[in-house]
């Protein structure tokens, strides 16, 4: 009981919750992989756009170059989003980021996924940029729901 009570003044005075043991197992691993992989596709997208269109989906460019480097900024601010929640300990902020991160990819395998069925056509490189981002919006969600988990009274 005076646990929670703590906690609620802690929370009421603005201080976050902390980790009261130990991170889940490759979390912070997790979030350097992510952090690195956004931050080079964000720069790939900004210096070679059309490049980096054809490399997935294997045909002309649809698209203009001035919205592939729109797609890059907003990568980039989202990768930035992920570096800084490598220096905190606090729950809400490293759980937040984890959701943006299972958004942004839940939301990329459906605009790639519609884009592919309306071409009909479907390389192979397109479909393991599909199923990557169905395995990365479940790792997301797997951390973001351990996160949210209450560590048990012994």
């Amino acid at each position: 009981m005076a646990n929670k009570r703590e906690d609620f003044i802690s929370q009421v005075l603005g201080n976050e919750i902390k980790f009261s043991g130990r991170e889940p197992l490759g979390l912070r691993v997790w979030l350097v992989v992510s952090a690195v992989m956004l931050t080079v596709l964000a720069l790939m997208a900004l210096t070679f756009p059309i490049q980096l269109y054809d490399a997935i989906f294997d045909e002309e460019l649809v698209a203009t170059k001035m919205s592939i480097r729109l797609y890059g900024g907003a990568l980039l601010s989202i990768s930035l989003v992920i570096w800084n929640a490598l220096y905190t300990t606090e729950k809400v902020i490293i759980r937040w980021t984890l959701l943006t991160e299972a958004c942004y990819f839940g939301i990329q395998f459906l605009v790639t996924a519609i884009t592919l069925v309306e071409n009909g056509t479907v390389s192979n490189k397109a479909l393991v940029l599909v199923f990557s981002r169905v395995m990365f919006v479940g790792i997301s969600l797997c951390y973001y729901y351990q996160l949210g988990r209450r560590s048990k009274k012994i």
